[in-house]
């Protein structure tokens, strides 16, 4: 398996993760909110933010990685 195979693989993992967690903040942020101590919805507001910027991160090397790998970049 070379090294691209590899990033490819991870990008996709941490794709997954990301998005899941940033479901999960959003999710403390609005809907869960009046369950929260502020500073616990201070934390989850900025971890959204946080999280959407790893998640275009990780894409991004997703992209970088099918490019390498002569696949279709979606």
């Amino acid at each position: 398996m070379t090294l691209s195979h590899q990033h490819l693989r991870y990008s996709n993992t941490a794709l997954a993760t990301f998005l899941f967690l940033f479901i999960v903040s959003v999710l403390m942020s609005y809907p869960l909110a009046h369950h929260l101590t502020l500073p616990a919805q201070v934390v989850s507001h900025i971890s959204s933010i946080v999280l959407a910027g790893l998640f275009k991160l990780s894409y991004v090397l997703r992209c970088v990685c099918q490019y390498q790998l002569n696949m279709e970049v979606r």
